[in-house]
């Protein structure tokens, strides 16, 4: 072989053998260790030495990644293996390399701990195959860290060693071979380097030393000596030399010398060049007689070629005996394997012989193909199985090799229960996800003061687990939120089917959701109070409780009903929202995207819908951003009136960011009449229960229903009664009367008339009263009833919630909310034009409206106009105000009323 190669390559291609050798055995020789941060590489020039020839690159293979770099000497019966890993400086600097930047500790140190295994799993590799290893070491001093590895790969040989045998159990070798998985115990040899730490002087003594009398052995003999019985004693305390030979991993000579110390270059580099040049131009002192030029140039080329290529001393001082080469050191091995003597390397009273087989080089070869398919390669199917358990027996590397994460471990394992303390400190028997995240940020906060080290985010991700599980296992809060943003009581449960029955056995349970908040409203009409349950849908909240309590009181009141969904399937379904939304930073100005918007929405033959983001029964997550797109000031003018579909309904509520032609199943508002206009008295107000002492009148709204002056014969024009015509806030008509609304010059006293208007607020408590503006509340201490004009909260913006006059004692402001408008028509030629739109929350909030958006009020009358107790959208609901928001977003839209001039007098 003219050049090493790559032990894969050698082993699947067929080396043509001289027939002189074929049948002769061969000696295996593995090279491993560390080399320094130098240029060239110790253990391939050793090969270098040891061949006579320049086989080995200076600087050593390329490449980040173990390999093994083979080379057969036919002459010598060597086959030599050289082992490369990350403890080599060139595959070091290209592992850094790619690892890259970046990078975490963990996973730092799981890329070096991955590249130590496989260096160890193809050290076992050579351990398993070669007849002598030599460790070389780039100073002259043990390390002891090889204890630990050599224990470790012991321990991994005994794991491993069923599995060796299945792969090698067709090989035709001995049965011996075939029952160790080796051809013999091999035995381990080391070569250090001096690299400058002992150096040698001209006498051979040391300092202190006696010059008459001189040492029989040099300094690095004596070194050698040293090294040999402390890597013995060292062996032999942690046990991995034990009498037996073939139960040891390895062996080493009892009778011969197996550290080999290689001197360190000269510090003149001309000085080691002169003397390497004299050395062999010069005839030896016991060279006898004087040979002829033919036998003096053999003679010096023989001597150059004993020299190895780094300076080994030929021979000693006077008085010492000489020092043998790296060559004559290795051989004496090495004359043992192809002499087939073997090792007999067993101590004790009874050393036990241990087995040695001399292979032919195809029989190894066949052995050494079937182990690095399981061990190194695993690129074939048949035994990737094998290769896949061998893997596994890996993990007993870690307690030898990995001190820092078992160090890791330690730490992280004591500090996961001072976390879990932490975490389950405080905690009440149910809990919501903000508590169980606040409580695991405290557990990691005690977790981190304590943990240390590679183990410390896997062991984080446990804790996350673990209290993940401890809060899902029969602890976790029911994450549902009422219309009124009050959490469910109850632990996870499921909700009834409809007809089902609650059970609290079932795990989960099955039952309905329950805040345990309980308030008092009135009925449609006013006239009748209830308790009722916190709502969690919208059905509950607008439509069901008010139904509950119409059969007991409103039931036969005189109403008008708002239009509704009518099926016409057996199955209708809810609509789905398919119409694009208009991005909001478009670039366009505002009327420019109102006018785009309705073009795409309201094309005639366009199929719209409406999506429901999740369940109205069941809507968890509060309504950050509104419905997308919806304009919150006014309605917008359809282009085509569609008719109300009969196979879609609208799941929600109708607003103006819903699509026309849907209705929902059902109103959440209520329109009634509680008797004629006479019903009222203005001297006593409002006779219904809740209402606050002298805050149930109604305000007066004096309209004038027609204008007729003195010259004129009769004819008569309708007056506009809009927000334009009134009078400003505060300030009376001026007239004979004095009053408000007075007659005029050149008007008739039956010209005017006079009807009444009450925002009536009700809050948790059931506690009722009238507004007479944005922030006043109707109080009449003596008979008359109220004496501020309507004109004022006919002409502004009505808050939807409103402090109540009645604070509890808790900290928390007690809000009343906008529950009725009271309306008195009278008797008279006049139409009032009822147009409620709520906004009950800041832009981009929608603008919520009945389902039919202007209502005629029919005369004489008492009317009642009932409001949502809540407010919800395709994407969840409106929930009330904070402590910290302001009350002003939350209204009710000015023009709510609308009054008229009749085109012609009632009948």
């Amino acid at each position: 072989m003219a050049a090493p190669v790559n032990l894969g390559s050698l082993l699947q291609s067929e080396l043509v053998e001289d027939s002189l050798y074929k049948d002769e055995g061969v000696c295996v020789l593995g090279v491993f260790g560390k080399s320094a941060m130098q240029p060239g590489s110790a253990k391939e020039s050793i090969i270098n030495t040891l061949a006579d020839k320049h086989i080995f690159s200076l600087f050593g293979p390329d490449g980040a990644d173990s390999q093994i770099q083979a080379y057969y000497n036919q002459e010598s019966r060597a086959l030599y293996l050289v082992l490369t890993s990350v403890l080599d400086n060139r595959q070091l600097l290209a592992a850094c390399e790619a690892l890259g930047d970046g990078v975490g500790h963990a996973e730092a140190h799981e890329f070096w701990t991955g590249a130590e295994k496989r260096h160890c799993l193809q050290l076992l590799y050579l351990f398993s195959l070669c007849h002598v290893l030599l460790l070389v070491h780039p100073t002259c001093s043990f390390d002891v860290t090889y204890d630990r590895l050599f224990r470790a790969l012991d321990a991994l040989r005994q794991k491993a060693l069923p599995l060796l045998r299945a792969a090698v159990k067709d090989s035709p070798v001995s049965k011996e071979w075939k029952v160790n998985c080796r051809p013999c115990p091999p035995r381990l040899l080391f070569v250090f380097q001096m690299n400058g730490a002992l150096r040698i002087g001209d006498g051979g003594d040391g300092p202190g030393g006696n010059p008459d009398k001189p040492k029989k052995h040099s300094p690095r003999r004596r070194l050698q000596h040293a090294l040999e019985d402390q890597i013995y004693r060292i062996f032999r305390k942690s046990r991995v030399l034990t009498n037996q030979s073939s139960n040891c991993l390895f062996t080493v000579p009892a009778n011969q010398a197996f550290v080999y110390v290689v001197p360190g270059p000269e510090e003149d580099p001309l000085a080691s060049l002169l003397g390497q040049l004299r050395s062999n131009c010069a005839l030896r002192e016991n060279d006898a007689g004087t040979p002829g030029p033919g036998q003096r140039r053999y003679q010096q080329m023989r001597h150059a070629a004993r020299q190895p290529s780094f300076n080994v001393e030929g021979a000693g001082l006077s008085g010492q005996l000489a020092d043998c080469s790296l060559k004559d050191f290795l051989w004496q091995h090495v004359e043992l394997v192809l002499t087939k003597k073997g090792f007999d390397d067993s101590v004790g009273r009874n050393p036990q012989p241990s087995h040695f087989e001399l292979p032919t080089y195809s029989k190894w070869a066949q052995v050494a193909s079937r182990l690095y398919q399981v061990m190194v390669s695993n690129t074939e199917e048949e035994t990737a199985e094998t290769a896949m358990k061998i893997q596994g027996q890996l993990k007993v590397l870690e307690g030898f090799l990995d001190a820092d994460a078992k160090f890791s471990e330690s730490r992280c394992q004591k500090a996961l229960p001072l976390a879990h303390s932490a975490y389950q400190s405080n905690l009440p028997h149910n809990y919501t996800t903000t508590v169980h995240k606040n409580q695991l940020a405290q557990a990691l906060r005690v977790y981190s003061q304590h943990a240390r080290g590679v183990a410390f985010q896997r062991y984080a991700l446990q804790l996350h687990e673990d209290c993940f599980k401890f809060w899902s296992n029969g602890h976790q809060l029911c994450e549902e939120r009422s219309l009124t943003d009050q959490h469910c009581v109850h632990k996870f449960h499921l909700l009834p089917k409809p007809g089902e029955k609650p059970e609290m056995d079932h795990n989960p349970p099955i039952l309905p959701h329950n805040s345990r908040g309980r308030s008092t409203n009135s009925c449609n009409c006013g006239r009748k109070q209830g308790p009722r349950e916190d709502p969690f849908d919208i059905k509950a909240a607008n439509y069901e409780f008010y139904q509950m309590l119409e059969e007991k009181c409103c039931g036969t009141l005189e109403k008008i009903d708002f239009p509704v969904f009518q099926a016409s399937t057996l199955d209708p379904a809810p609509a789905h929202d398919d119409v694009p939304r208009a991005p909001e930073a478009s670039g366009l100005t505002e009327s420019e995207r109102l006018k785009e918007k309705e073009a795409v929405t309201h094309t005639p033959g366009d199929s719209t819908g409406l999506s429901l983001a999740l369940s109205l029964g069941q809507s968890t997550d509060s309504l950050g951003t509104y419905a997308e797109g919806a304009e919150g000031q006014e309605k917008r003018p359809s282009l085509v009136d569609r008719q109300p579909s009969t196979v879609e309904y609208l799941p929600g509520m109708l607003h103006s960011g819903c699509p026309k032609g849907l209705l929902p199943k059902f109103s959440s508002w209520s329109l009634v009449k509680l008797g004629p206009a006479k019903a009222y008295n203005c001297h006593t107000g409002l006779e219904q229960p809740g209402f606050l002492p002298g805050s149930s009148f109604l305000l007066p709204w004096d309209v004038v229903i027609r204008c007729r002056s003195e010259d004129d014969g009769g004819s008569s024009e309708p007056l506009d009664s809009g927000p334009s015509s009134w009078p400003a806030p505060n300030k009376a008509v001026t007239g004979k009367r004095g009053g408000v609304g007075g007659l005029g010059r050149g008007r008739r006293r039956d010209d005017m008339t006079r009807a009444f208007v009450g925002f009536e607020y009700e809050d948790s408590r059931g506690r009722r009263f009238l507004s007479s503006g944005p922030d006043k509340v109707v109080k009449v201490l003596g008979p008359g009833g109220a004496k501020e004009p309507a004109t004022r909260v006919l002409n502004c913006d009505m808050p939807l919630f409103i402090p109540s006059p009645t604070q509890g004692r808790g900290v928390k402001p007690n809000y009343a909310q906008l529950a009725r408008l009271f309306i008195v028509v009278p008797d008279a030629p006049l139409e009032i034009t009822l147009n409620p739109q709520i906004q009950p929350g800041p832009p981009p909030c929608p603008v919520f409206h009945p389902e039919q958006a202007e209502i005629v009020l029919p005369p004489d009358g008492l009317w009642v106009l009932r409001f949502p107790y809540a407010y919800v959208t395709d994407r969840g609901p409106c929930y009330p105000p904070k402590e910290n928001q302001p009350l002003s977003s939350y209204r009710v839209l000015r023009g709510i009323l609308r009054a008229n001039a009749a085109s012609s007098p009632p009948q």
